[in-house]
């Protein structure tokens, strides 16, 4: 097999196993503490940031543009919305832009 496949297959145990170990280890608890709670619930949105933080520093007008599009539609609709909005907006000003 390739490197690639290797890299992919122990990717999907990691993430599969990191999964189940949180769950296993959260099982264990009756009830779960707020602020633990409200940890977990922050880490969505800090995996949000981790990828478009760095994508910010070197992005260009149509990058920008379509951040503040998707930032817009995130006030009013959903996750999905918010991505759709943006990916349109990207992929329409790079066809112009370029």
């Amino acid at each position: 097999m390739s490197t690639t496949v290797w890299i992919i297959l122990a990717a999907a145990v990691a993430t599969y196993l990191t999964r189940v170990g949180g769950h296993l280890v959260l099982s264990r608890f009756e009830t779960v503490h707020p602020r633990v709670e409200a940890g977990l619930n922050a880490v969505p949105a800090a995996v949000l940031t981790t990828l478009v933080a760095p994508a910010m520093l070197t992005a260009g007008p149509a990058e920008w543009i379509a951040l503040a599009v998707g930032g817009l539609v995130a006030l009013r609709g959903g996750l999905l919305t918010m991505f759709l909005a943006g990916a349109a907006v990207l992929i329409v000003l790079r066809q112009f832009m370029a």
